[in-house]
């Protein structure tokens, strides 16, 4: 792309050519939309507007995109001016054309800049979008008022809720965009002005059209509504969104900007904004490992293995297929393996039926699917994840295994939940090479890849299965190696808790019911139910030996196991079924009283404030732990796990993040009250007394 400005320290450097004013921003990375920027644009404006040579303005972004939305490092702090929207006011009142010239991505105020232009023209391989609805807020500087004047309502508010970026040539068919550019964008740009000019065509505002939102029937929105109830559950910015462009429909654009900023600042005050904007930081941070060294890269993974068919296996192989890396599945029986690969098939026409993906892609993907019976047929893939059973024994005896016909340096991962990876490591003589990579299920739609680095897991392997997991479009955290690593290890005290809530007064329904109203994807009961009672039961077992005598047990879990209550699979677990509908059960209630009695516990009215602190802090009494042992590298891993792992709701940001919204000094104290009623699973963890009593978050060292 032609750079018409001379080198400058300024953001938005200015220079005339042909007659067409060429204001370039140049605030790298992503053009944001900082102060000094939002003033650049309006100096070159006025520069351009009073130069009788200029005809015409054209606003391009230097470098790899034009403005990829505002300044984040702004949120939060005293607003700076020149504000957005006095940048978007003197645009619509220059007396000479202004065209946005669009490359890379042009989102949240950056698409706002280019509404408010008189024309848009862009690069094919360019994107629009406003994604403000993620970071919970909502477009503040017209995004609600002038898209849907282009586009209509409806068509706008997929956009404004997806907050997914929108194709160029999508947005040319729909009006948002004028023309695609071919060759050089700047100069396709000024081509396209000087065309302006010379056609002399009347400057074109969106704030002025009008027919796409007059006389627009209001069940539109309704439906809209109803569409995203779930969806939008808990949520402020999605309501506010759709509200914000049913007013579009309504109000002159004037007075329907007003609204719109009403409403930004609604959200911008939100603690919810606050958790989104912690949720996407956090994110980035989280493929940040410190102490591995620069020079230091991860291994190529060109073909891959899974050991095991079942649910997990098939799960995990089809994330390769999706990322176009060959992968073989072995599984010990044909019956076995064919059952595993039909169900992956299944699994991919069920997503061609839907609409979420083309048949074309899904044949491709099954042709990079094969399976096997024999160990030395994967011997040459540069990684294998062993999925079996979760056995120490068994996983032991596979990696054994591997360790005699893997090629040298390939990657032995394990997808164990909770078992020790330094002893399957030892029954290799490479452990330099053995790392967990947990998946959470269903693995070809769960974000969160858990990676878990044993003692002697290399550098290498370590930035290997990081890359890995952004190849295989997740979001991967390093845990260290402990029972239970970052995620199950916390989960342990919400399920021990939840279950002696049943004990002391509560049912399944109620405490599913306030723990889904406080925006969990799914309550414990109906989560197990789900990924099956028979899992937690074995590892239970398996560890029965370990557990105290005297330490407070619930037995509820394991008697409907005994009746081979399972859950879901098996049509009745802490519910029965019909269908995938959970139906209270009073067989359950009568095992719940009888487990009360033999405990010797009398049964009280529980409040919902308790089942979300008892079920809650847990979470956050057992994350300071790992993160003073350093099995986490920062509090926000452990919010990104529970984000993206354990359905926690994103607009409280992680349960670390919303431990600290409260006040840790509050949360200590409440977790004191309980250690001196249900004794030492509440002891308070040291960095929690620590950071409570000095009154400090997490970070505050």
């Amino acid at each position: 792309m032609t750079d018409p400005a001379a080198p400058t320290t300024l953001p938005v450097a200015y220079a005339v050519r042909d007659g067409i004013a060429v204001l370039t921003i140049e605030n790298p990375p992503v053009n944001a939309l900082s102060q000094g920027v939002r003033a650049g644009i309006i100096a070159g404006l006025e520069q351009a507007d009073a130069d009788p040579a200029v005809q015409a303005a054209v606003i391009i972004g230097g470098g790899r995109t034009f403005i990829a939305g505002a300044d984040i490092k702004e949120f939060g702090k005293p607003p700076l001016q020149p504000y957005l929207p006095d940048v978007l006011k003197r645009i619509e009142a220059m007396k000479k054309p202004v065209v946005a010239a669009l490359h890379g991505t042009a989102l949240g105020g950056g698409f706002e800049v280019a509404l408010a232009c008189h024309w848009r023209v862009a690069l094919e391989s360019g994107q629009v979008g406003l994604p403000e609805v993620k970071l919970g807020l909502i477009p503040g500087s017209g995004g609600t008022q002038r898209l849907p004047r282009l586009v209509g309502p409806k068509v706008a508010l997929d956009v404004i809720l997806s907050g997914n970026p929108m194709p160029a040539r999508k947005a040319t068919e729909l009006g948002a965009v004028d023309e695609i550019v071919t060759g050089e964008l700047l100069d396709g740009a000024i081509a396209f002005a000087r065309k302006v000019v010379a056609e002399k065509r009347p400057l074109r505002l969106v704030r002025d059209m009008n027919d796409k939102v007059s006389n627009v029937d209001p069940a539109v929105f309704e439906e809209i509504r109803k569409a995203n109830a779930r969806k939008a559950k808990g949520f402020l910015a999605p309501w506010r969104c759709i509200d914000a462009v049913e007013i579009a429909t309504k109000l002159p654009i004037d007075e329907g900007l007003l609204k719109e900023r009403e409403f930004f600042f609604e959200c911008m005050g939100s603690p919810q904004r606050a958790a989104q904007i912690h949720a996407f930081f956090a994110e980035r941070e989280a493929a940040k490992i410190p102490g591995l060294p620069e020079e230091v890269k991860p291994k190529t993974i060109r073909s891959a293995a899974v050991i095991g068919a079942g649910t997990m296996g098939g799960g995990i192989a089809m994330n390769f297929a999706n990322a176009g890396i060959p992968v073989k599945i072995l599984e010990v029986s044909q019956e076995a393996l064919s059952r595993g690969l039909g169900v992956i098939e299944k699994n991919y026409a069920t997503s061609v039926a839907r609409g979420s993906m083309k048949q074309e892609a899904m044949d491709r993907a099954m042709k990079l699917i094969s399976g096997t019976q024999r160990f030395e047929d994967i011997g040459d893939a540069d990684i294998v994840i062993e999925a079996v059973f979760e056995e120490m024994g068994i996983k032991k005896e596979v990696f054994a295994k591997l360790d005699k016909i893997m090629k040298p340096g390939a990657v032995l991962a394990t997808n164990t939940s909770t078992l020790d990876i330094d002893e399957i490591a030892a029954s290799t003589k490479r452990p330099q090479d053995v790392i967990g990579t947990h998946f959470f299920s269903p693995a070809n739609v769960m974000k969160l890849l858990e990676n878990v680095r044993g003692a002697k897991s290399s550098a290498e392997t370590i930035a290997t299965v990081m890359a890995l997991g952004k190849t295989l479009k997740k979001v991967p955290v390093l845990a260290g190696n402990c029972d239970g690593f970052i995620g199950n290890r916390m989960l342990h005290g919400y399920l021990r808790e939840a279950n002696f809530l049943l004990e002391e007064g509560c049912l399944p329904e109620q405490v599913d019911r306030v723990l889904e109203e406080f925006g969990l994807a799914m309550g414990p009961f109906r989560m197990g139910d789900l990924a099956g009672l028979d899992v937690g039961w074995r590892i239970r077992k398996g560890k029965a030996h370990l557990r105290p005598k005297d330490e407070r047990y619930s037995r509820v879990a394991d008697r409907l196991c005994e009746l081979g209550r399972f859950g879901q699979k098996t049509g009745a677990g802490f519910y029965r079924y019909e269908g995938r509908d959970a139906r209270p059960d009073p067989v359950v209630t009568e095992i719940i009283f009888e487990e009360s009695k033999a405990q010797g516990i009398e049964r009280r009215e529980i409040s919902d404030e308790e089942i979300v602190q008892r079920c809650m802090y847990p979470l956050v009494n057992e994350g300071a732990r790992i993160l003073e042992e350093g099995i986490a590298i920062r509090a926000s891993d452990i919010d990104i796990t529970y984000l993206f792992g354990y359905g926690f709701p994103v607009y409280r940001g992680g349960p670390m993040f919303w431990a600290e919204q409260i006040g840790l000094d509050k949360v200590l104290a409440t977790i004191r009250g309980f250690h001196k009623i249900h004794g030492k699973f509440w002891e308070p963890a040291p960095l929690l007394v620590q950071r409570g009593e000095a009154g400090k978050g997490w970070k505050d060292r």
